[in-house]
């Protein structure tokens, strides 16, 4: 092969090798885990378990953090009519940083007849890191409040992270480590422009690394044809 076609070969095969490695990082993961919640409420305790989902978004200097639930959880002994019920939660944040995220949302949009699961509408806070890295979202405690009365639940089951974000912390950069797993009145503490972590941005990604990679295989390649044309020399 002559040294021009091994410069482009060794540059195009750099190149990929760099896409594939950055399209195997993703910066978010979500998964739905199941939470067992034992619930108190004014007239006993009561058990429940449903599917959560936790999903962000980037958002102004942070993300937006939406929590739903899949299924209904604890109920009432009289109908709650519409806008009776007002639910708030907490969030578990783990990896890169700690504390709590609360989320709420809006009560409800209907009646809830009685002896029913009670149907949590999404609920969603603000969230700005303190620490960059690998940050984990984790389900914690429910509150309903309803006719002056206020049910908690609690999880049992220790359930695991429902979303890991890659983010970056103000005056910091970002971190590639943590695990691979990748709802507005609630915030965390903190602030700072964070860079977003949708499509766009790999796109830049990948053209950065890209050009990184193929300026790395061109040098290579233009040495090896010095070193040729001195040997013939």
């Amino acid at each position: 092969m002559s040294y021009p076609k091994r410069t482009a070969a060794l540059a195009s095969a750099a190149a990929l090798a760099g896409a594939a490695a950055l399209v195997a990082a993703p910066a978010a993961h979500a998964e739905v885990t199941d939470v067992n919640y034992r619930c108190q409420t004014p007239i006993g305790v009561k058990s429940a378990v449903s599917p959560i989902g936790i999903k962000g978004v980037p958002s102004g200097a942070g993300y937006k953090i939406t929590m739903s639930w899949r299924k209904g959880v604890s109920s009432s002994p009289i109908e709650l009519g519409k806008g009776a019920m007002n639910p708030s939660a907490t969030i578990r944040l783990g990896g890169a940083d700690s504390g709590t995220l609360t989320v709420t949302g809006p009560p409800n949009t209907a009646a809830i007849p009685a002896d029913t699961p009670i149907k949590i509408s999404d609920l969603s806070g603000t969230y700005t890191p303190k620490k960059s890295g690998a940050v984990t979202f984790t389900a914690g405690t429910l509150t309903i409040k309803a006719l002056g009365t206020t049910t908690t639940c609690t999880p049992t089951n220790s359930p695991g992270p429902a979303l890991t974000l890659n983010v970056t912390a103000p005056g910091g950069s970002a971190s590639t480590g943590g695990p691979g797993t990748t709802g507005g009145a609630g915030s965390a503490t903190g602030g700072g422009q964070l860079p977003q972590t949708g499509p766009q941005d790999s796109a830049v990604a990948l053209g950065t690394l890209g050009g990184t990679v193929l300026l790395a295989g061109a040098a290579g390649a233009l040495w090896l044809s010095r070193r040729g044309r001195t040997a013939r020399g």
